[in-house]
This record gives C-alpha cells, sequence and structure tokens, in this order.
C-alpha cells in the first residue's frame, strides 16, 4: 500500500482519482466502523426512557434524519446530489440507501484507466486515519455539516474537467523609492497629528482644506521648505559677499572722503595734549569736519608738516576733505586756541583770554580774583597774604582751546590744573628744605626768577646759583638782597631795563627787592618746565653777581664786586647809558 492508498485494496490510487485527498465530493458519507462523535465512547442511557422514545433504533446505527444528500456523477461525468428520506426502522432507510447507488455508482479506477460509465462495482474505501473527520457520525438536523466553510481549509476535490490550471505567479510589486520622511522636507505639522483623530481615518476632510486630499497641500509645503532654504543660503552668501566687501575697502580700498574745502557752517574741535593723528582724526570725524578717520591720517602722513599740529582748540569747517582740513589746521587763523607762554605774567594770559573768548577787557582778571578757591589750586599756593594774584605761577605754559561761548574759569581750571600735574612730579616740599626755602611755592618763586632774568638754558643754572647765594645769610655782598629788576617791573607791570636809581630805593613795596630782603611774595611769572629743572640743579661756581651786558639777550656772571663793575660799565657803554 503506498501512502496515498485509500484502503486495504490492491488497487493503487490513481492520481486523477477525485475522491483523493478527501472523504467524498459533496459532504461526508456514512462508512463502515465509523467512531463515535464522541472520541470512540460508548453512550450509556437509561434503557426504559430510550426504548419508550425511539423504538428499536438505539441498536442500530443512526442515518440520520429528513435528508442526506448523496454526491455522485451522472453518465456524462456530471456532478449530481441524491436526497435520502429517513424512515421509521432501519431497515428501510437502508433500503432507500441502497436504491440511491443502483446504476449510479461513481466512477471507478480499473486496470489503470479512469472508467467514466459508472458501471464498474463500487469498491469501498476505508477510512482514512490521518483524517480528523472520517470517523464522524452524520450530524443530526437537516444536513451534513460542511468541513470546507472554514476559514482554513482546503477547498472541495473537483472532477479532472473542472478543475481549473494553476494561477501563474505574480510578480512582485516594484519597491517604490521611500519618500523623504523628515518634517522640514514633507511639510508635516501639527495639522496632520490632528487629523488622526477623525473617526473616518480621514486627513485633511475639513471644508477649509485641499479637497483633493493632502497631495497638493504637501506639494505647497515642500515649495515652502524650497524657500526657506534658499533664502538661508541666500542670505548667507550676502552676508560673506557683505563683510568680504568691507574688509576690502578697509585693506585695499580708498578711504571714504569728502571733497572741497567743506560748507559754510563752522565748528570748534578740541584737541588734546599728546593726541595722535588717530584720536584728532576721530575728533574730526565725530564733529562732521571729516568723513573717515583714515582719510584723515592719510592727508596728515602727506603733508610734510602733518606732525607739527599741536593740541588746542580749532576752528574748522564741517565735511571738508582731508587734505584741506589738514592745511587749515597749520594755519595759525584757524586755531581758537589761548597759548601761555614760559616767564608770561598772569595779567597777559588774561588780556589774550578775553581777546579769543570775545569779552569784555577785564573779565577773566575778575573771575581769577574773585573765584581762585574754585579753581583748583594746591594747598601751598597763596600762603603769604601779600601776593598781588592768586593765580601767578599756576598757569602752566602751554596751548589751551578758547573759543567763543566758552567760559574763562573752565579754561583757567585746565591751565591751574596742568602746573599743579607738573609740579607734583618733583617733590618741592622736599626741594625746598634742600635749599633753605620756607614751602614748595618759593621753589616756583625762584623758578620764576630764573625764567624772567635769565635768556639760555645755561644761564638759567647760573642765575639759580645767584639766588641761592643772595639769600643766604653769610652774603655781605648784597646783604641778602636779590635786588632784580625784574620784581620791581613786575610791580610796576612794565618791562623796563632803564630803571633810575632814585625810583627804586624810594619804593618800599614788597616785590621791590632793592629795597626787600629775601624773595617777594609770590611768583611773578608762570615758570616754563626749563627754568623749573635750573631752580632745582644750580651751578656750584660762585656766582653772585650778572649783568645783560648788549641789555638784551647776553648775560654775563661775576664773583666779586670788583668784576660785576666791569660788567656794569660795558652795558653802559653798549646801551649808550
Amino acid at each position: 500500500m503506498t501512502e496515498y492508498g485509500r484502503g486495504p485494496g490492491s488497487e493503487p490510487w490513481h492520481p486523477e482519482d477525485p475522491l483523493y485527498g478527501d472523504d467524498g465530493w459533496g459532504g461526508q458519507q456514512a462508512h463502515v466502523g465509523q467512531q463515535s462523535p464522541y472520541g470512540g465512547q460508548p453512550q450509556h442511557y437509561p434503557q426504559q426512557s430510550q426504548q419508550e422514545q425511539y423504538g428499536d433504533w438505539g441498536q442500530h446505527p443512526q442515518a440520520g434524519y429528513d435528508q442526506q444528500q448523496y454526491a455522485y456523477y451522472d453518465e456524462q461525468g456530471q456532478l449530481q446530489y441524491a436526497h435520502g428520506h429517513g424512515g421509521h426502522t432501519h431497515g428501510q432507510g437502508q433500503q432507500q440507501y441502497d436504491q440511491q447507488y443502483v446504476g449510479h455508482a461513481p466512477q471507478q479506477y480499473h486496470q489503470g484507466t479512469w472508467d467514466a460509465t459508472g458501471t464498474h462495482g463500487h469498491v469501498p474505501y476505508a477510512a482514512d486515519p490521518g483524517d480528523p473527520y472520517g470517523q464522524q457520525p452524520v450530524a443530526y438536523g437537516a444536513e451534513q455539516p460542511d468541513f470546507y466553510g472554514t476559514e482554513d481549509a482546503y477547498p472541495p476535490p473537483e472532477p479532472p474537467g473542472r478543475r481549473r490550471p494553476e494561477p501563474e505567479p505574480q510578480p512582485e510589486p516594484a519597491v517604490e523609492e521611500e519618500e523623504e520622511q523628515h518634517p522640514f522636507f514633507t511639510g508635516a505639522d501639527d495639522d496632520d497629528d490632528d487629523g488622526d483623530d477623525d473617526p473616518k481615518g480621514r486627513r485633511g476632510g475639513g471644508r477649509g482644506k485641499d479637497a483633493k486630499g493632502g497631495k497638493g497641500a504637501k506639494k505647497r509645503r515642500s515649495g515652502c521648505a524650497c524657500l526657506v532654504v534658499c533664502l538661508v543660503f541666500g542670505g548667507g552668501a550676502a552676508t560673506v559677499g557683505y563683510f568680504g566687501w568691507h574688509f576690502y575697502q578697509n585693506r585695499f580700498g580708498a578711504a571714504p572722503d569728502y571733497a572741497g574745502s567743506g560748507t559754510g557752517e563752522t565748528v570748534t574741535v578740541q584737541i588734546p595734549k599728546g593726541a595722535g593723528g588717530y584720536e584728532i582724526g576721530r575728533r574730526l570725524k565725530e564733529a562732521g569736519v571729516v568723513k573717515s578717520v583714515d582719510a584723515f591720517v592719510h592727508a596728515q602722513s602727506q603733508n610734510s608738516k602733518g606732525d607739527t599740529i599741536q593740541a588746542g582748540a580749532y576752528t574748522l569747517k564741517k565735511e571738508m576733505s582731508a587734505a584741506s582740513c589738514v592745511l587749515l589746521m597749520l594755519d595759525p587763523k584757524s586755531q581758537a586756541n589761548v597759548v601761555v607762554t614760559p616767564g608770561e605774567r598772569a595779567a597777559r594770559v588774561y588780556v589774550d583770554l578775553d581777546k579769543k573768548l570775545g569779552l569784555p577787557a577785564g573779565s577773566s582778571k575778575k573771575v581769577a580774583k574773585t573765584e581762585y578757591k574754585n579753581l583748583g589750586l594746591p594747598s601751598y599756593a597763596n600762603t603769604n597774604s601779600k601776593i598781588m594774584d592768586p593765580l601767578e605761577g599756576f598757569l602752566y605754559p602751554g596751548t589751551y582751546p578758547a573759543a567763543k561761548g566758552m567760559k574763562p574759569d573752565a579754561i583757567l581750571k585746565q591751565m591751574v590744573a596742568a602746573a599743579k600735574e607738573q609740579y607734583a612730579a618733583y617733590d618741592l616740599e622736599a626741594e625746598a628744605k634742600k635749599y633753605d626755602l620756607d614751602s614748595p611755592l618759593q621753589v616756583i618763586t625762584v623758578a620764576s626768577l630764573v625764567q624772567a632774568e635769565g635768556k639760555t638754558h645755561d644761564d638759567f643754572r647760573k642765575m639759580a646759583e645767584v639766588i641761592y647765594n643772595r639769600l643766604k645769610a653769610t652774603n655781605t655782598e648784597t646783604n641778602q638782597k636779590l635786588q632784580f629788576d625784574s620784581t620791581f617791573n613786575y610791580l610796576k607791570g612794565t618791562s623796563n631795563i632803564h630803571i633810575s636809581e632814585s625810583e627804586i630805593n624810594s619804593n618800599q613795596n614788597p616785590y621791590n627787592t632793592y629795597t626787600q630782603k629775601g624773595l617777594p611774595p609770590g611768583p611773578i611769572g608762570n615758570p616754563g618746565e626749563d627754568a623749573l629743572k635750573a631752580a632745582l640743579n644750580p651751578t656750584d661756581d660762585g656766582w653772585i653777581y650778572f649783568v645783560a651786558t648788549d641789555g638784551q639777550n647776553n648775560t654775563e656772571f661775576a664773583k666779586t664786586y670788583a668784576e660785576f663793575q666791569q660788567l656794569k660799565e660795558k652795558f653802559n657803554a653798549n646801551s649808550g647809558n
């Protein structure tokens, strides 16, 4: 028996047997030796009730109730079904069952061929032990259960004439290229998430959205994403180009500059002391005079006198070319400054300041006399009540801005601050004790005398020694009197070199050193740096006399009174006196 055999017979199963793989075509057929639907175990019922209700049916196999269908093929090979009616006795049901198969036996395999006439005798097949439904009895009810109706069952067998060819294998669908899933490119947003809440599973089903679905909206979102990318890259390129252009202009391009000599509008620009080209250019640019700092620096370097521009105030025009601005700043007419020269008296400074500021004569002098305590003088200033001018000696030489509209007290304060700063660098307290002086104010007074009487730097040191020698208590030549014409001229407010002895000897003013011993009450001018250094570093050669033999610049010194007389005669000869 082969593995495809259907029963104990000697005939092998033919491949075209329509009953292969199943116990029947149109339903379950009853076979001899079917197992009980209860797993082969006998069922026990009370005998009395069973006999009364069913008669002698309990002793015979039940063929079913009502109707049963039996499948067979007719002479033309068509599948037919015969209906059997159950009787009250087993013999009737069996007789009816046998009649259905008379002359309508199913087609049988005979001697290697299939006989479709149905004349061969029916050879019953034994139940397939591997068929789970083969031993099941006929079910109760109007018809047998269809075991092919389940989802995972094989379809019922069909005769060879009705079998269909196997379907051709379908080609695998082409794998579509996966779309970009990043929200930035797909345009996905919160609206897509909200669409999941639609109970019908629709997306974008609202009235205000695209009626054709989400495809058009996705295209619009993709277009917006491309636009954003273009803007980002375009903005980056523009930024790089902008800074690159400025870098090129700053490195290699010409500096921005105005043309011409400026407009009719004037402006005053203050240049501090020590300011270089870039600082000057920055201040000029802020005032609207030049267009750029680099343009001014370039123009200043191209002018041979550009480095001689001094600190101070300049009256300039707006929107000038850098070259014309440099030329105007080198012209004294543009300088709105007041200049304090070394040795210049405070009275002269006041006059110049009034002129620069356009104030009435005496305005600055009045401010100095009434406001000197508020101008920042050091504590050692004005320690002598006989001082003629409280600011004398403290208006330090230099150039100060003085344009119209400015206040005199502001300018005077700058001068005092400069003097205070310079004097603080020399430790005047210690220097005063070194030369037997009472205070730093007297050191400044000595420096002002050196500045007034000396003519050159070499004269300054000798003149300082003359002053210290005459101030000594051991001085028997002049008896501690300085006898300087400069102090008398300061008293008079003049600068004469021809003074009669009678005029000098008759004046007892503290500033008249011909009649008063020691130093005058205060400085007689505003000494410069050279005079101050000479006062702190005099010669030590024994000089005690001096005479300007030419009456101007040639000063000669002597150690004895006899030598002094010779120099005096020389002076009289040169002056025609």
